[in-house]
């Protein structure tokens, strides 16, 4: 599969076209939409067109670079079968929740092939694509180069792929929220988006507190209870010895009768009074 978009949606778009279309043509239209062959590219009513560049040959006796016309017509869903689709969506909360926030949930397909619908190109029926080049392949290196661009596009809108298929965004939006479950969602979502109601400041202002009467200053350095005299010095920290007491009281190279982790205490107490002489 070609890495040429980043998105999963642009992605899946090639990949949905690698199923049906000749792999070699579509690396050589690759080629041309990163080598910046595509002059012109727009979008307009669910068809793309573009001009292309194409190569001088002299072979063939070109020997000034063409520009071909191409064209590519994404066939529309009826509305029947949208209405049907959006019925679906609006039913789980999982696909309508995301799909509101104007994110394409990734299983989305999935709804569609429960009607036996593509929303992702599934045949050459899916698109009628022509180009103005001699060759008579379709697609020709030229229009392959034009789906990587369409990819491209899908990476910054994956909506654009409803409205190729004939329901933009705003109007699938509209569908939605007349659901029950989107009218409940599209409510909640206005009580988020609401503006901030404006107020005089939005930090706390100081307020002033009544100092108390003092009497005599001594009481405001000395307190009304004094410090203790002597501090009792702190108990020496003894040894854990956690190395010699995860060993065990009878470890395996331990062949003594008594316990490994006493005779340790009794040496460590040892040397620490040693230590204090």
């Amino acid at each position: 599969m070609s890495q040429f978009s980043r998105s999963w949606w642009g992605q899946k778009f090639i990949e949905a076209l690698e199923q049906f279309t000749d792999s070699g043509r579509l690396s050589r239209g690759r080629s041309y939409a990163k080598g910046g062959k595509v002059k012109h590219f727009a979008i307009k009513d669910g068809v793309v067109t573009a001009e292309v560049r194409g190569s001088i040959n002299p072979y063939y006796g070109v020997y000034k670079e063409p520009l071909y016309e191409t064209s590519i017509a994404f066939q529309s869903i009826s509305a029947a079968k949208w209405a049907a689709v959006v019925a679906l969506i609006a039913s789980k909360a999982s696909l309508i929740s995301r799909l509101l926030l104007n994110e394409i949930p990734d299983n989305i397909e999935d709804s569609f092939t429960q009607l036996g619908i593509h929303l992702l190109p599934h045949s050459h029926k899916d698109f009628k694509s022509d180009c103005s080049c001699p060759d008579y392949s379709n697609p020709c290196k030229h229009i392959a180069g034009v789906h990587y661009l369409v990819a491209a596009e899908l990476d910054r809108d994956p909506f654009l792929l409803f409205e190729l298929r004939g329901l933009s965004r705003e109007d699938l939006h509209k569908e939605l929220a007349k659901s029950p479950l989107g009218q409940a969602l599209a409510a909640e979502l206005q009580l988020q988006n609401r503006p901030p109601t404006a107020v005089a400041s939005y930090y706390t202002r100081p307020t002033t507190q009544p100092a108390g009467t003092i009497t005599n200053l001594r009481d405001v350095w000395h307190g009304a209870k004094r410090l203790p005299q002597t501090i009792e010095p702190l108990p020496d920290a003894l040894v854990s010895g956690i190395p010699i007491k995860k060993q065990g009281d009878y470890p395996a190279f331990w062949t003594r009768d008594n316990s490994f982790i006493a005779a340790m205490e009794t040496l460590y107490e040892q040397v620490r009074q040693k230590g204090q002489l």
